[in-house]
Protein backbone atom coordinates (compact mmCIF):
# COMPACT_ATOMS: atom_id res chain seq x y z
CA UNK A 1 0.00 0.00 0.00
CA UNK A 2 1.62 3.24 -1.15
CA UNK A 3 0.25 5.94 1.14
CA UNK A 4 1.66 8.95 2.91
CA UNK A 5 1.96 8.70 6.63
CA UNK A 6 1.00 12.11 7.98
CA UNK A 7 -1.10 12.09 11.13
CA UNK A 8 -4.77 12.10 10.09
CA UNK A 9 -4.25 10.64 6.60
CA UNK A 10 -7.04 8.34 5.48
CA UNK A 11 -6.97 4.77 4.18
CA UNK A 12 -7.36 5.31 0.44
CA UNK A 13 -6.50 1.97 -1.19
CA UNK A 14 -9.80 1.30 -2.93
CA UNK A 15 -9.08 -2.33 -3.89
CA UNK A 16 -10.86 -3.66 -0.78
CA UNK A 17 -12.23 -2.40 2.52
CA UNK A 18 -9.67 -2.63 5.33
CA UNK A 19 -9.86 -5.55 7.73
CA UNK A 20 -9.28 -5.35 11.50
CA UNK A 21 -5.54 -5.91 11.12
CA UNK A 22 -5.19 -3.11 8.56
CA UNK A 23 -7.22 -0.73 10.74
CA UNK A 24 -5.17 -1.58 13.85
CA UNK A 25 -1.89 -1.09 11.98
CA UNK A 26 -3.10 2.22 10.51
CA UNK A 27 -4.61 3.89 13.58
CA UNK A 28 -2.28 2.27 16.14
CA UNK A 29 -2.96 -0.04 19.09
CA UNK A 30 -4.14 2.67 21.52
CA UNK A 31 -6.64 4.15 19.07
CA UNK A 32 -7.68 0.64 18.03
CA UNK A 33 -8.55 -0.16 21.66
CA UNK A 34 -11.03 2.75 21.58
CA UNK A 35 -12.29 1.67 18.12
CA UNK A 36 -12.96 -1.85 19.43
CA UNK A 37 -14.56 -0.60 22.64
CA UNK A 38 -16.99 1.58 20.70
CA UNK A 39 -17.82 -1.22 18.25
CA UNK A 40 -18.49 -3.55 21.18
CA UNK A 41 -20.60 -0.91 22.94
CA UNK A 42 -22.77 -0.42 19.83
CA UNK A 43 -23.16 -4.19 19.34
CA UNK A 44 -24.20 -4.66 22.99
CA UNK A 45 -26.51 -1.65 23.23
CA UNK A 46 -28.13 -1.93 19.81
CA UNK A 47 -28.26 -5.67 19.06
CA UNK A 48 -29.33 -6.47 15.51
CA UNK A 49 -30.06 -2.81 14.69
CA UNK A 50 -26.93 -1.69 12.87
CA UNK A 51 -24.89 -3.60 10.33
CA UNK A 52 -21.60 -1.72 9.99
CA UNK A 53 -20.88 -0.93 6.37
CA UNK A 54 -17.53 0.09 4.88
CA UNK A 55 -17.95 3.00 2.47
CA UNK A 56 -15.32 4.46 0.18
CA UNK A 57 -15.36 8.25 -0.17
CA UNK A 58 -12.72 8.58 -2.88
CA UNK A 59 -9.03 9.48 -2.67
CA UNK A 60 -9.65 12.50 -0.45
CA UNK A 61 -11.84 10.80 2.18
CA UNK A 62 -10.87 7.12 1.87
CA UNK A 63 -12.58 4.38 3.83
CA UNK A 64 -14.98 4.86 6.73
CA UNK A 65 -17.15 2.46 8.70
CA UNK A 66 -20.76 3.63 8.80
CA UNK A 67 -23.41 2.58 11.29
CA UNK A 68 -26.82 3.28 9.81
CA UNK A 69 -30.33 1.91 9.85
CA UNK A 70 -32.71 4.31 8.12
CA UNK A 71 -30.70 7.32 9.30
CA UNK A 72 -27.01 7.65 10.01
CA UNK A 73 -26.07 6.77 13.59
CA UNK A 74 -22.32 7.40 13.41
CA UNK A 75 -19.33 6.89 11.16
CA UNK A 76 -15.89 5.67 12.24
CA UNK A 77 -12.94 7.35 10.54
CA UNK A 78 -9.70 5.36 10.63
CA UNK A 79 -7.02 8.01 10.19
CA UNK A 80 -3.28 7.51 10.46
CA UNK A 81 -2.54 7.20 14.20
CA UNK A 82 -5.97 8.72 14.97
CA UNK A 83 -9.51 7.41 15.45
CA UNK A 84 -12.39 9.84 14.97
CA UNK A 85 -16.14 9.47 14.92
CA UNK A 86 -18.58 11.61 12.95
CA UNK A 87 -22.01 12.11 14.49
CA UNK A 88 -24.61 14.13 12.60
CA UNK A 89 -26.99 15.96 14.93
CA UNK A 90 -30.30 17.08 13.43
CA UNK A 91 -32.48 19.83 14.84
CA UNK A 92 -34.20 17.73 17.51
CA UNK A 93 -30.88 16.26 18.61
CA UNK A 94 -29.27 19.71 18.85
CA UNK A 95 -32.18 20.84 21.03
CA UNK A 96 -31.50 17.88 23.35
CA UNK A 97 -27.81 18.79 23.51
CA UNK A 98 -28.65 22.42 24.33
CA UNK A 99 -31.14 21.36 27.03
CA UNK A 100 -28.50 19.12 28.67
CA UNK A 101 -25.50 21.29 27.88
CA UNK A 102 -24.20 21.34 31.47
CA UNK A 103 -24.08 17.52 31.58
CA UNK A 104 -21.60 17.30 28.70
CA UNK A 105 -17.88 17.83 29.14
CA UNK A 106 -16.22 21.08 28.04
CA UNK A 107 -13.96 18.82 25.92
CA UNK A 108 -17.07 17.86 23.90
CA UNK A 109 -18.88 21.19 23.93
CA UNK A 110 -15.94 23.18 22.53
CA UNK A 111 -15.93 21.37 19.16
CA UNK A 112 -19.75 21.21 19.23
CA UNK A 113 -19.92 25.00 19.51
CA UNK A 114 -17.22 25.49 16.86
CA UNK A 115 -18.87 23.17 14.31
CA UNK A 116 -20.98 24.89 11.67
CA UNK A 117 -24.65 23.94 11.43
CA UNK A 118 -25.83 23.02 7.93
CA UNK A 119 -29.34 22.50 6.58
CA UNK A 120 -29.09 18.76 7.27
CA UNK A 121 -27.53 19.13 10.71
CA UNK A 122 -24.31 19.64 12.61
CA UNK A 123 -21.59 17.24 11.44
CA UNK A 124 -19.53 16.77 14.58
CA UNK A 125 -16.15 15.06 14.24
CA UNK A 126 -14.81 13.81 17.56
CA UNK A 127 -11.33 12.40 18.10
CA UNK A 128 -11.36 9.37 20.39
CA UNK A 129 -8.07 8.64 22.13
CA UNK A 130 -9.15 8.09 25.73
CA UNK A 131 -11.91 6.55 27.84
CA UNK A 132 -13.18 10.07 28.62
CA UNK A 133 -13.52 10.92 24.92
CA UNK A 134 -15.19 7.55 24.32
CA UNK A 135 -17.73 8.44 27.03
CA UNK A 136 -18.41 11.77 25.27
CA UNK A 137 -19.20 9.85 22.08
CA UNK A 138 -21.44 7.30 23.80
CA UNK A 139 -23.29 10.10 25.63
CA UNK A 140 -24.09 11.72 22.27
CA UNK A 141 -25.07 8.42 20.69
CA UNK A 142 -27.46 7.67 23.57
CA UNK A 143 -28.98 11.09 22.97
CA UNK A 144 -29.44 10.20 19.28
CA UNK A 145 -30.99 6.80 20.00
CA UNK A 146 -31.58 5.06 23.32
CA UNK A 147 -29.87 1.66 23.56
CA UNK A 148 -32.05 -1.47 23.69
CA UNK A 149 -29.85 -3.30 26.13
CA UNK A 150 -28.05 -2.15 29.25
CA UNK A 151 -24.84 -0.40 28.26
Amino acid sequence: MNQSTDIGDRLTDQTAPPDDVAVRNWIGPDAYAQWSALRDWIAAGYPGIFAPDWIYGGKKHGWSLRYKKSRAFCTFLPEYRVFSVVIVLGGAEREKVEARRETFSPRLMAPYDATETYRDGKWLKIGVSSADELKDVTDLLILKRRPKAAS
